[in-house]
């Protein structure tokens, strides 16, 4: 079983590796950059939604939590290291008073899901009201509707004149998704991540086992939150710039429809759905002819009617199925037995 769980885990990371390193010579290393924050993003629904059975409308105020704390933080320490920790502890934390006030309230699904888009819609509605020089936080002026431009980007940790950007921007955050992935590979396979699984499924079980639910749900909604809080960072450093768009109704539809098309349920289908949609908003961006959330909306249709498991799954049945059909051993044909007559 260890054996089996190192070979996976060796796995992906040479997956993970011939991705980083192969990607960069068919799209350009500016838009992969944009593409794997909104993979981080999007993995960080896929865990609490696809393993959890949490339905969270409101993912994008974690994204532009950490996004905003990242830029708040760099301005008053004029370096990225700590603001980088801050961009995932405060979304973690905000997530898990939330999340206890939802969980141990015990509320429905329904409740939840409207709970916390309407956390995202206020904080959308609250940034936006911020343009005036008194919404300040230390030497950081909030900037409304105009956002936080002109903040310090990653740098190299100790070394604040050293920036992380272009190329190197991009392998950092190719290399830290891949992290994060390994992580959530980890935790779905403890206890823990069996156990949240098993609450998906089944929760009246699970609690009839003697198991706390409230407590295993808050705090995978805070990981969920956490992981949203880095993807927020690093969308920061690529934009050199935070706005209250990223709190807003389209950016939380958007990452649900990224799981959907790529695979719930599943741990690369998420990140798989993001960068091909957000590919596909990206190029459709370069022209006035088609409206990208149409499209989006339209391929979200299709892929319920059609392919309602996602991307992933069908990829992962297609494979095995070839390699299976491969490997399937040819049966010779035997002449067939003649009976022996008794009389």
């Amino acid at each position: 079983m260890v054996g089996a769980a190192h070979k996976d885990f060796a796995l992906i990371v040479i997956l993970g590796v011939v991705l980083i390193l192969g990607l960069p010579l068919m799209v350009d290393t500016h838009v992969l950059t944009l593409l794997i924050a909104y993979g981080m993003l999007a993995l960080s629904l896929g865990l609490i939604w696809g393993f959890g059975g949490v339905l969270c409308f409101g993912q994008a105020a974690f994204f532009g939590l950490g996004a905003y704390t990242f830029a708040v933080a760099g301005i008053n320490f004029n370096e990225s290291t700590l603001p980088l920790i801050l961009a995932v502890l405060v979304p973690a934390g905000f997530a898990l008073v939330l999340g206890a006030l939802m969980f141990y309230g015990r509320l429905g699904d329904v409740y939840l899901a409207v709970i916390t888009l309407v956390v995202s819609l206020i904080l959308f509605r609250w940034i936006n009201s911020t343009a005036g020089p008194d919404y300040t936080i230390g030497a950081a002026r909030l900037g409304g509707f105009n956002g936080i431009p002109g903040f310090p980007i990653l740098n190299v940790p100790g070394r604040p004149d050293l920036m992380i950007w272009g190329e190197t921007l991009y392998f950092v955050a190719a290399v830290s998704l891949l992290i994060v992935f390994l992580l959530v590979t980890w935790l779905l396979r403890s206890s823990f991540g069996r156990i949240a699984v098993g609450i998906r499924e089944n929760e009246e079980r699970v609690s009839l086992l003697g198991f706390d639910i409230r407590a295993r749900k808050t705090v995978l909604f805070a990981i969920g939150a956490a992981i949203a809080g880095l993807a927020g960072a690093f969308y920061a450093t690529w934009a050199e710039v935070v706005t209250p768009t990223l709190f807003s109704l389209q950016q939380s539809a958007e990452i649900i429809i990224w799981c959907i098309v790529g695979g719930l349920g599943t741990r690369f289908g998420p990140i798989l759905g993001a960068g091909v949609l957000a590919y596909l908003k990206f190029a459709l961006g370069q022209q006035n002819m088609i409206d990208n959330m149409f499209v989006l909306g339209l391929v979200l249709v299709l892929f319920v009617l059609f392919l309602p498991r996602g991307l992933a799954p069908e990829l992962a049945r297609g494979w095995h199925w070839i390699t299976g059909a491969r490997r399937k051993p040819t049966r010779r044909n035997h002449a067939p037995r003649a009976e022996v007559s008794n009389g």
